[in-house]
């Protein structure tokens, strides 16, 4: 396959992931006529329609899926293969991309923050969603998660701390509504909760088992609008200790329960899991984590 091939077929892989011409035009960073000579000149060497085209974009036919799952496979390859070679340098340098779970952003921006200053050449990306990254695709450098301990083959897994977590409401909440001295006297009272029945945080799971549902009268997708919607009074919810502590707008409703803890997992990709950047990263965090011992 020469290189012009590849580029036509890697132009092919980007039009039907984005369905248009100038979204795969924007990604690849051509004109647009240059996306359309690629599909032309493939169609052509190929002998085969790999596009229906209509008014809002391109569509894949049977062929083109055949073709882009192999362009798929191929650019992640060549993905993982750069994110290798970019974090097998002797140098800390270049870019650091770590992914984390949402809520501790407070607990791992000033470790990241520390770590750019000791090593300025260093761009630093915080990578912040629900999905899990690809670390064999390369995706990310370091990945933080919450839960039980991952099992992805090929990757290592170390234990960082267990987030402590809480129950509590806003003092404006307690002025309008008093506080519950327990679960015997939830009743009558508002809580802020994840809006997904789905989710695993042990508090969470709590909180649906303990309280009415028609009781959980604010709900979020996102941590930050939990956090958010506690402290502007909506009603009663967890947050982590961390974040509480010394807040004299918030009152502590129930302490912190070992049932609660969530456990925190850093992960990495066995093959940069030895490189001098990520190891220095490694160790940078884990002296930032000896501090977190009481949150």
């Amino acid at each position: 396959m020469s290189i012009d091939t590849w580029d036509e077929i890697r132009t092919a892989y980007h039009v039907a992931r984005l369905g248009t011409v100038s979204g795969a035009a924007e990604v690849l960073g051509v004109h647009h006529a240059t996306v359309i000579r690629h599909i032309d000149a493939l169609e052509q060497r190929l002998g085969v329609r790999l596009f229906q085209r209509h008014a809002r974009g391109y569509t894949a036919t049977e062929a083109g899926r055949d073709l882009l799952a192999v362009a798929q496979t191929t650019d992640e390859q060549f993905a993982q293969l750069a994110s290798r070679i970019k974090g097998a340098g002797g140098a800390v340098s270049g870019e650091l991309v770590v992914t984390s779970i949402a809520g501790i952003t407070g607990l791992i921006t000033p470790v990241l923050v520390g770590f750019q200053a000791l090593h300025p050449g260093l761009v630093v990306r915080l990578l912040i969603d629900m999905r899990l990254f690809r670390l064999d695709y390369g995706e990310a450098h370091v990945a933080i998660r919450a839960g039980a301990a991952p099992e992805e083959p090929d990757n290592v897994v170390q234990p960082l701390i267990r987030l402590r977590t809480g129950l509590y409401a806003a003092r404006s909440y307690a002025a309008r509504h008093g506080l519950p001295r327990g679960p015997d006297d939830f009743a009558g009272h508002d809580f802020v909760g994840a809006d997904s029945d789905l989710s695993r945080a042990p508090f969470q799971r709590w909180l649906r088992e303990v309280v009415a549902a028609d009781r959980i009268t604010y709900r979020s997708t996102e941590p930050a609008g939990l956090e958010a919607a506690v402290r502007a009074g909506a009603g009663i919810g967890f947050l982590s200790a961390y974040l509480a502590a010394n807040d004299p707008d918030l009152v502590e409703v129930m302490a912190p329960r070992p049932e609660w803890e969530a456990p925190l997992w850093i992960v990495t990709h066995v093959d940069l899991h030895r490189t001098v950047k990520v190891q220095a990263f490694l160790a940078h965090l884990k002296h930032a984590a000896a501090g977190w011992a009481e949150i």
